[in-house]
């Protein structure tokens, strides 16, 4: 259980920071909202999104279900995340964060409902 634990405060604090880090609309990530063609009001909206999946994985150490769900929408985010950097062409550098944060989703999960590899 320690494991998942500090699986959890990891991702709480990356999705956290990334996700308030959007909400304001600090200068990197308005840049990178127009890059992907999106409008800073709908990367406002991923933040928020990002915010509480993040709440839902803390939660989900007390509550399994609501982690499981949040889980599952920050993998479903973190999926969306990396088609658009493809589509965008980006590169490794730009498209690895999303997928590396999808992988601690993914190991998240496997830990909430006892899967092993």
């Amino acid at each position: 259980m320690n494991g998942s634990i500090a699986l959890t405060v990891m991702l709480t604090a990356i999705l956290g920071a990334l996700g308030f880090a959007k909400i304001l609309a600090v200068a990197p990530m308005r840049a990178r909202a127009a890059h992907v063609g999106f409008s800073v009001a709908a990367y406002r909206r991923i933040g928020v999104l990002e915010v509480a999946g993040a709440i839902g994985l803390a939660v989900g150490l007390a509550q399994p279900l609501l982690g499981l769900l949040a889980g599952t929408g920050l993998l479903l985010l973190l999926a969306v995340a990396v088609v658009t950097h493809v589509r965008n062409g980006d590169g490794l550098r730009e498209v690895a964060p999303a997928v590396v944060c999808a992988l601690l989703v993914a190991g998240y999960l496997a830990a909430l409902t006892g899967a092993t590899p």
